[in-house]
């Protein structure tokens, strides 16, 4: 079976090729990343000679292209993880969120039509998602999968609109289907512009904390193999047409995750306790920011058997210390010189 995983280079994406390349060895992966900033091959040293694994390195937004690939390799299904993913850039930029997570999307569902057409027997097309089309909740309340839609930003309304189209796909045109839509996701090789390796990095480097508002935002946090096991059961035992939350059962709000961050960056770093936490500034907020995200994950559990694997200060202390042992991983990120290692693996 050949499987194509786009965004595989990136945080959550490099977690599910190495998984699917580990665990199914019948399974030909490719991995099809466009490695913008976000994305990195170094990521992905350890499975690079599998046999079964391939890189691609390409853009959803190519029609040409991706119908080349799709007449190529004949993929039997698809795990779509390529998104722009980062609510401040999608307010400063929101057509690139357009292209890349609507019509990057819809490239890829035609494809997938046009190569299968009525001969579904065995195809998927499995798309990842985020709790931010569900808007915002108050204090009580949980997202649940027939929770209406509400999307507050650039970003969750581009992949609103992506649900919405897989959606159709599948009831116009018959196309296998399942969507899942995740919390916040934490861990180890995530990008330094989001909270937790951001902070992880600024107090390493004694930078100021930037918290948005009062600090009493609250996400829900999921730890990103845990996030990998998940689409794992849904790619292979969820009900096709079925939508599947994950999350971590794990609410904080960002001031209390950032305190505790600080207390551990303390202690691993042999600081006083209470240094970092004198680094925290409070900055004004942004547009459009959304109170309370957090997930029902019933479902999944009682019908795929999932559940955390962690509790959020073990995820978080196992995070903590992959950062802080691969300080030159962290380095080549900031600096940009990761790109230089897929050019020297990849030139020819």
């Amino acid at each position: 079976m050949n499987i194509l995983i786009t965004g595989g280079a990136g945080f959550i994406g490099s977690h599910v090729v190495r998984l699917f390349v580990e665990k199914y060895s019948n399974y030909n992966i490719f991995n099809l990343d466009m490695l913008t900033y976000a994305g990195n091959l170094e990521n992905l040293k350890d499975i690079e000679n599998k046999p079964n694994y391939t890189f691609l390195k390409g853009d959803i937004t190519s029609e040409a292209f991706i119908n080349a690939l799709f007449e190529k390799h004949k993929f039997e299904c698809v795990v779509h993880l390529a998104a722009e993913s980062h609510v401040d850039r999608s307010i400063k930029d929101p057509l690139a969120f357009v292209k890349t997570n609507v019509m990057g999307t819809m490239i890829l569902l035609n494809a997938f039509k046009n190569t299968w057409k009525d001969n579904y027997n065995n195809k998927l097309f499995y798309h990842i998602s985020t709790d931010e089309v569900y808007g915002t909740l108050g204090e009580t309340g949980l997202f649940t999968e027939t929770t209406a839609y509400d999307p507050n930003s650039p970003y969750s309304a581009s992949k609103a609109s992506s649900d919405h189209f897989v959606r159709a796909y599948g009831e116009t045109y018959g196309m296998p289907y399942v969507i899942s839509n995740c919390s916040n996701n934490y861990g180890q090789n995530q990008f330094p512009e989001k909270l937790i390796p951001l902070f992880i990095n600024n107090i390493i480097n004694n930078k100021s904390l930037p918290v948005y508002g009062d600090g009493n935002y609250t996400r829900d946090w999921l730890y990103v193999k845990d996030h990998a096991v998940a689409i794992d059961l849904v790619f292979h035992n969820g009900e096709n047409h079925e939508t599947y939350n994950i999350g971590g059962f794990n609410e904080w709000k960002n001031i209390d995750l950032v305190k505790l961050l600080c207390k551990i960056m303390d202690k691993k770093l042999q600081r006083p306790i209470g240094s970092s936490e004198k680094l925290i500034t409070y900055v004004k907020d942004r547009p459009g920011h959304d109170l309370r995200y957090a997930i029902d994950a019933s479902k999944i559990n009682k019908e795929l058997g999932w559940k955390p694997s962690v509790t959020f200060e073990e995820g978080l202390e196992k995070t903590i210390d992959w950062y802080l042992s691969n300080q030159e991983w962290l380095n080549n990120v900031t600096s940009g010189d990761y790109k230089l290692y897929y050019e020297k693996q990849y030139s020819n």
